[in-house]
C-alpha cells in the first residue's frame, strides 16, 4: 500500500532523514517510535507532500507520488493528523470538519459522515457553531482527528495524538485509533508512548538519527529490553 525506499530529507545543510525505508500494507496498524529529533515528524511529512525528499521514492497504491503536492496525495487516499492538533481555531468545529472534505463533491455522503461523528461524539454536535479556540486540548486532538476522517483516507498518518492529554482524553483517542483500525483505514502512528503505541499496531519501526535502527513485530520491539532503554527512553 504504501513504501518509502531510501528517503534522504535536507533541511538546509542538515540531514533530516539518511535512507529511510518503510511499508504499510493495506488495513494495517504500524507505528514509528523514536526519541524527540530522530527524524519521524519529517517522514510522516515528506509522505504527506509538506516536505520534499531529496532522493528516494515513496509509492502509495503502486503509484509514484514523491515529491506530489500536498493536496494531491490527500485526494489519493492519505491523510494526516499533525502533531499539535493544528486546527484552525478561528473557524467553527463545523467549519473545520467541512475543511476536511474539501476534495470531496459527494454532498449527501459528506452531510451522511457529519451526522454520524455528531452521533458518535456528541460534544461536536454541542459545540458545532464554537470556534475551535474555545475547545480543549483533548477537544481539539479528537476534533482534528475527525477532521481527517472526513476525506475518507485509505491511510492515515497520526504525529504524537496523545501529547499533552489528560489521561481521559488519551483513553478516547486510542479508542478513537482502535476504531479506525477496524474500519479498515491503514495507520502509522507516530507516538512518544512506546507502550501504548506497540499494543494496538502489529509492527513497528525504530527511529534514531534520521535513521531506522530497528524494525519488527510489535510483540518483539516490546520484548527487548535493551531496545527500550537505548532508544525508547524506557
Amino acid at each position: 500500500m504504501l513504501e518509502v525506499r531510501n528517503a534522504v530529507v535536507h533541511y538546509g545543510g542538515a540531514i533530516a532523514l539518511q535512507g529511510v525505508s518503510l511499508r504499510v500494507e493495506p488495513g494495517e496498524c504500524v507505528c514509528l517510535l523514536g526519541p524527540n529529533g530522530a527524524g519521524k515528524t519529517t517522514l510522516l511529512m515528506a509522505i504527506s507532500g509538506v516536505v520534499g525528499l531529496t532522493s528516494g521514492n515513496i509509492s502509495f497504491m503502486n503509484e509514484d507520488i514523491t515529491n506530489r503536492p500536498a493536496a494531491q496525495i490527500q485526494r489519493k487516499g492519505i491523510s494526516q493528523v499533525p502533531e499539535g492538533r493544528r486546527i484552525f481555531s478561528g473557524l467553527t468545529v463545523f467549519e473545520n470538519l467541512r475543511v476536511g472534505a474539501y476534495s470531496r463533491s459527494d454532498a449527501a455522503d459528506i452531510r451522511s459522515d457529519l451526522e454520524r461523528f455528531s452521533e458518535k461524539f456528541p460534544i461536536l454536535q454541542q459545540r458545532r457553531t464554537q470556534k475551535g479556540e474555545s475547545l480543549s486540548g483533548g477537544e481539539q486532538q479528537i476534533l482534528a482527528i475527525i477532521r481527517a476522517l472526513m476525506s475518507r483516507p485509505r491511510l492515515i498518518l497520526l504525529d504524537e495524538p496523545s501529547l499533552g492529554l489528560a489521561p481521559l482524553f488519551i483513553k478516547t483517542v486510542y479508542e478513537m485509533i482502535k476504531d479506525i483500525h477496524r474500519q479498515g483505514s491503514a495507520i502509522l502512528l507516530v507516538e512518544q508512548s512506546a507502550s501504548k503505541a506497540l499494543e494496538i499496531c502489529s509492527r513497528a519501526y525504530v527511529m534514531d538519527a534520521g535513521r531506522i535502527v530497528v524494525s519488527g513485530p510489535s510483540e518483539t520491539i516490546a520484548a527487548s529490553d535493551h531496545i527500550k532503554k537505548t532508544y525508547l527512553g524506557e
